[in-house]
């Protein structure tokens, strides 16, 4: 697990369990549910199963279904902190400091966005797209948690992933998340500092995929306060409408893909057009296409780097 950095007013007052003691599942639900800022006592028996399955790398029905397991004294310490950070408006996978992401499960907390699942769907298109040649390097733009860098390590044909953040916090995470999770990589994954695709100069790669910051500094109020008043900003928030980081992200792809490279962007559901004949304008690339979400909304810009010249 990552190590907690709360905030200042993260934990206190909260009591500190030291130690090992005769705890079950059942019995660290029901104080967990004690704490809870739930409507009824139903509900907070449920939030509380639910942050003790996330904490404990299991489903929300297993701590009803294994009430009499026993577990060690920190998982309640743990638990009780989860709920605390919940009471405060934290968004739940940071209060639990967990979050699942296709097959993985990767530590996160405030320094790093959420994975989501349409960013799944992203890795997904990778896949697709690549699954019939084998070797080579993936690229992730932004890798923030590591998410898709280390989805496409565990999942890809590739035999190197490096993931790229401009934050160093970011990157913290993702090394560790790689550390965590690296007996079940088929391919290297390594991490690097910088902006964009400037840590990777003159390094040619099989698919190159992003999801950059691509929210406009005029939509901020519009955004669920559990995003804007948790997640980072610079992984949000991109100037010129929300084009800017996505449109130097694609100045700079063509010369290091491969011929019959994957470019494969996350975009803002309103600008999925904009970014599509924006890849369209520049020559190197082909087969420009617009995908589309579980919603049914634009959200993924895919092409092809033409033969390398």
């Amino acid at each position: 697990m990552l190590p907690d950095r709360p905030l200042p007013d993260d934990t206190r007052g909260l009591p500190r369990v030291v130690g090992l003691g005769a705890l079950t599942v059942g019995a660290v639900v029901q104080q967990v549910a004690d704490g809870c800022a739930a409507p009824s006592p139903a509900a907070a028996t449920a939030q509380a199963r639910e942050i003790v399955g996330a904490l404990l790398d299991v489903g929300r029905h297993w701590p009803a279904l294994h009430a009499d397991a026993p577990v060690d004294a920190m998982l309640l310490a743990r638990a009780l902190e989860a709920a605390h950070r919940l009471k405060r408006g934290m968004p739940f996978a940071y209060a639990v400091r967990r979050a699942a992401f296709r097959s993985l499960m990767l530590d996160v907390d405030e320094r790093v966005l959420i994975p989501r699942p349409e960013t799944e769907m992203l890795v997904e298109l990778v896949l697709d797209a690549t699954r019939a040649t084998r070797g080579g390097l993936a690229i992730d733009v932004g890798t923030g948690s590591g998410a898709i860098a280390l989805a496409l390590a565990q999942e890809g044909t590739f035999d190197r992933v490096i993931g790229v953040d401009v934050s160093l916090d970011a990157l913290d995470v993702a090394r560790h998340n790689a550390t965590a999770l690296a007996q079940g990589l088929r391919a290297a994954a390594e991490f690097r500092h910088g902006s964009l695709l400037r840590p990777l100069a003159g390094v040619r790669a099989r698919a190159i995929v992003s999801n950059p910051p691509y929210i406009a500094y005029d939509e901020v109020r519009a955004l669920p306060a559990s995003v804007r008043d948790w997640e980072p900003v610079a992984a949000l928030l991109s100037p010129d409408h929300g084009l800017a980081v996505t449109r130097a992200l694609v100045g700079g792809a063509a010369s290091q893909l491969e011929s019959g490279g994957v470019l494969a962007l996350e975009v803002d559901a309103g600008r999925a057009s904009l970014v599509a004949e924006m890849v369209s304008a520049d020559t190197a690339f082909a087969d420009v296409s617009v995908r589309f979400d579980l919603a049914g909304r634009e959200r993924f810009v895919v092409a092809r780097r033409r033969e390398w010249r």
